[in-house]
C-alpha cells in the first residue's frame, strides 16, 4: 500500500496535534510535521475548525487554487447551505468533530487521495437533493445532463467508443460531418478535455455509454 502524506491544520494546537495522533495510528498514512514554503508536498491536507468561517473559506479555496490538494474537513457543527460551499471548495470528505477516531479519519483521508468522498449520512442526502434540483432547475432546460452532455453528444460519443469514423457517425445520424466535427469540438472544448479519446473517456466514466 503506498503511504498518503498528510498535512493537518487547526485552529489550536491541542486540536492539531490530537488529529495528528490519530493519524499516525494508521497504516501507511505519514504526517508531515512542517508547514513551510519550500516542505514537502502533501497529497492530503486535513483542516479542522469549529464553524465555516469565512477565514476557513478561504483557506480552503487557496488550497483548491494551489494545486487541487484534496481536503478532508473535521468540522464540529456545519449546515446544509455550508456544504455546498466547501464542496465547490474541493472537500473530499468531512468528518464530524463529534465522531472523529483514528480510523474514520484514516479511511477519510484514504477515500479523498483515491478521488472518491466521504460525507456523513444526513449530508449525503441534502447533498443529493440539491444535485437534483440543480438537474431540474439548471441542466435540464438547457438540454443537458449531470454530465454536461447533450443528448446528441452522448449518441456521438457512443458511437466514437464503438469505432466509426467521423463520416460513418454523420451518415447514421443523419447529420453532416462538419456538425459532428463541431459536436466533438464542443464537447472536448466545454469540459476541458484533451481529445476524442478523453471525451470517450468521460463519458464511459459517467456511465453514459
Amino acid at each position: 500500500m503506498k503511504e498518503v502524506r498528510v498535512r493537518v491544520r487547526a485552529a489550536d494546537p491541542v486540536s492539531e496535534a490530537g488529529l495528528a495522533s490519530m493519524l499516525r495510528t494508521q497504516q501507511a498514512i505519514h504526517v508531515l510535521e512542517t508547514d513551510r514554503p519550500g516542505d514537502e508536498a502533501a497529497d492530503v491536507l486535513v483542516l479542522s475548525a469549529d464553524r465555516l468561517k469565512p477565514d476557513l473559506v478561504l483557506s480552503l479555496r487557496r488550497a483548491a487554487h494551489a494545486g487541487g490538494t484534496p481536503v478532508v474537513l473535521v468540522i464540529k457543527e456545519i449546515t446544509q447551505e455550508e456544504l455546498f460551499t466547501v464542496v465547490e471548495c474541493g472537500v473530499m470528505a468531512i468528518v464530524p468533530c463529534q465522531t472523529v477516531t483514528g480510523e474514520r479519519l484514516g479511511d477519510a483521508v484514504r477515500a479523498a487521495v483515491g478521488g472518491a468522498g466521504a460525507l456523513p449520512s444526513r449530508l449525503q442526502g441534502a447533498l443529493i437533493k440539491h444535485l437534483g434540483k440543480l438537474q431540474r432547475e439548471v441542466l435540464a432546460p438547457l438540454g443537458l445532463n449531470s454530465a454536461g452532455l447533450t443528448p446528441r453528444e452522448i449518441d456521438v460519443l457512443r458511437l466514437m467508443a464503438d469505432g466509426l469514423t467521423t463520416e460513418e457517425i454523420a451518415d447514421k445520424l443523419c447529420y453532416s460531418e462538419r456538425t459532428m466535427k463541431n459536436v466533438v469540438h464542443g464537447v472536448t472544448s466545454r469540459l476541458k478535455l484533451r481529445n476524442r479519446a478523453h471525451a470517450v473517456a468521460y463519458a464511459m466514466r459517467a456511465g453514459l455509454i
